[in-house]
């Protein structure tokens, strides 16, 4: 057994006992004091942030990426501090060319250690069964589709992964939802962490522009976010959210980042992966 660091109830470092792997035992995680955590790493900066969940979860941190128009960043920041980290892809078969290319320069870029994952049920098996989903205007279509190609895969492969810890790129100023995150939380059974959840677009065009990392291809093209070809469009002035953008405006969250309750499968009908 080894011990990794955390804070504990008093603000104070302590330890967390850990498998031959670095991996920390389920039963003790679910005892992190996440007040004291939030509180401790409220001035800490995203390498910080990064650091400390290697730190703290081992083999058992991975992270996910979009390939959408800013996923350079995160993948950049992570790999910097763990660069042989897992890192997924729910590839829904529905994603622009430029997307699939755009994910091959930063995968040899940067030496991802990327793990692709895709729905049990194939596109057209899906479209055989329920047809073509995108094109229906209502909440239930979009959120059947968003379970079947996103959802699903997602859960699998954290499954499949023996992930206890999550980091993603989400930032507060997205969706109503994301504002009301902390920057480590836990949902589902896993905890989540979130490196950059307070920057905002300034701060992202500042990293990229350091590290002379490159936009997804779209940006040119008047994009803001962009996920399956069917379901993203360019901004335009009357567009209220950078959101508005996805699946008609009809939804902020694809349901990736929602815990599994009633209250949250509400917020599910408010995408970004």
């Amino acid at each position: 057994m080894t011990n990794l660091s955390l804070i504990n109830s008093n603000g104070q470092s302590a330890s967390i006992p850990s498998d031959q792997n670095g991996c920390c035992d389920d039963r003790t995680l679910e005892q992190l004091d996440l007040d004291s955590i939030n509180d401790h790493l409220t001035n800490a900066n995203a390498t910080d942030i990064v650091t400390w969940a290697a730190d703290t979860f081992g083999s058992g941190l991975l992270m996910s990426t979009s390939f959408g128009i800013q996923s350079a960043v995160m993948l950049h920041l992570v790999t910097q501090v763990v660069p042989d980290i897992p890192v997924i892809w729910v590839d829904t078969g529905y994603l622009p060319l430029e997307t699939y290319r755009f994910a091959e320069e930063l995968t040899k870029r940067l030496q991802l250690n990327l793990k692709v994952y895709q729905s049990s049920m194939s596109p057209a098996r899906m479209e055989a069964l329920y047809g073509r989903l995108w094109e229906h205007n209502d909440l239930e279509a979009f959120n059947r589709y968003d379970q079947i190609r996103k959802v699903e895969p997602m859960q699998r492969a954290l499954n499949e992964l023996g992930a206890t810890a999550w980091l993603a790129g989400l930032r507060a100023d997205q969706t109503a939802h994301r504002k009301t995150l902390r920057c480590i939380d836990y949902q589902s059974g896993r905890y989540k962490v979130y490196p950059i959840l307070n920057w905002h677009s300034r701060d992202v065009y500042k990293y990229l522009t350091a590290h002379d990392l490159p936009y997804h291809p779209y940006f040119d093209l008047g994009y803001t976010t962009v996920g399956d070809w069917h379901s993203s469009r360019p901004v335009t002035d009357s567009d209220e959210s950078d959101r508005d953008t996805r699946f008609r405006g009809l939804k902020q969250e694809c349901g990736l980042h929602l815990p599994k309750s009633d209250e949250e499968a509400k917020s599910l009908d408010s995408s970004s992966l």
